[in-house]
């Protein structure tokens, strides 16, 4: 395993906003968008945190990802509308699309913004709390038309990707965070896997003529394999029916999906925010999840368990581990961003 550093994470924020301000990316869209990385990061989704800061600086100088101006709106009918993203950073965009759909549910009760022709959005989960935090709940999907690496159930021709969604709801004594995809692993976890030269830890994935594989190099044959949906061989008709719920939101409702031609990295992308008071009391709500917490958290676990956590807690308390203690960053994400550091002459802040 590569060796790790430990950073201070304001301090790889703001590395990262250096790097990001140096190839054109400035002020609120490269906060932010250093913010989301270092969340996941914080939160354990390593494939979708600071590893997309060199490929997100590449996508930038190429002119692939947009720097500057706003979205398109294309329509708004009060409690929901939808956007033309331009190709701008997606951490910026899903982020001011949350934002707008709690704006949308104080006054509706529910909100819903969907984004097309957003570039790369990170993970999911890093956006909930912003929502949660603020007692409304938030349901995000994505998917990336114009990748395809999950073949629907039954066959071996890929036609969907990964297809992640993530939902968060307020409770005591925290969230409820839910970030999953709805393939048997990400896109990105593959290719990590590769590169280490690791076999996956079971049949995961499938040879382009349909014999399960454990080994991530089959998807990148001529012709390559396929992900199998969550649920894997034996119950993968569910995953491959969430994956088509999500498609569904993001692209179709968003009107740009695998009927367009290929734009290269990006998503479609739905947003929703409800406010819980909208359907009864705040504190008929509370007393509900709240209940619903509890009784997860009393229920005896079975061995190799030490308790009953809630959806996302083991990702908040490596934040907090990570936050007291510092974050470790890996010699991969080290040596990924040394061209980067000597071009830009921005350098790593200071160990712990």
């Amino acid at each position: 395993m590569a060796p790790h550093t430990t950073y201070a994470p304001r301090d790889l924020k703001a590395f990262a906003v250096a790097l990001f301000e140096k190839v054109g990316l400035k002020g609120e869209k490269a906060g932010t968008v250093a913010h989301i990385l270092v969340e996941g990061e914080l939160r354990g989704r390593t494939t979708h945190g600071l590893a997309l800061l060199a490929p997100y600086l590449k996508e930038i100088e190429s002119g692939d990802m947009t720097t500057t101006g706003d979205v398109e709106v294309l329509t708004d009918f009060g409690a929901c509308l939808a956007w033309d993203g331009r190709r701008l950073p997606g951490p910026w965009l899903i982020s001011r699309a949350l934002d707008e759909a709690m704006s949308r549910a104080s006054r509706f009760g529910i909100g819903a913004v969907v984004i097309r022709r957003s570039h790369h959005t990170a993970s999911l989960g890093a956006y909930l709390t912003a929502a949660t935090d603020k007692g409304y709940l938030a349901f995000i999907t994505l998917t990336d038309p114009a990748f395809s690496s999950v073949a629907p159930f039954g066959g071996t021709t890929p036609v969907l990707t990964s297809n992640p969604f993530a939902f968060g709801a307020p409770a005591e004594p925290m969230p409820i965070l839910v970030d999953v995809s709805t393939s048997m692993l990400t896109n990105g976890m593959i290719a990590r896997m590769k590169r280490d030269g690791r076999m996956l830890d079971a049949h995961w994935l499938l040879t382009a003529d349909g014999k399960p594989s454990r080994d991530p190099d089959v998807m990148f044959e001529n012709p390559p394999g396929t992900v199998l949906p969550l649920g894997g061989l034996e119950a993968g008709h569910k995953g491959y029916g969430l994956g088509m719920m999500i498609e569904v939101l993001s692209a179709c409702l968003s009107g740009h999906g695998r009927a367009e031609p290929h734009e290269g990295w990006g998503a479609s992308v739905f947003v929703m925010a409800i406010k819980p008071e909208a359907f009864g009391s705040t504190q008929a709500y509370r007393k509900q999840v709240n209940w619903l917490v509890d009784a997860c958290h009393r229920a005896s676990p079975r061995e190799g368990f030490d308790r009953v956590r809630l959806p996302g807690e083991a990702g908040h308390e490596r934040r907090a581990a990570a936050l007291r203690e510092g974050l470790a960053l890996s010699s991969d994400i080290r040596d990924a961003l040394a061209p980067w550091m000597r071009k830009l002459a921005v350098g790593l802040p200071a160990a712990l």
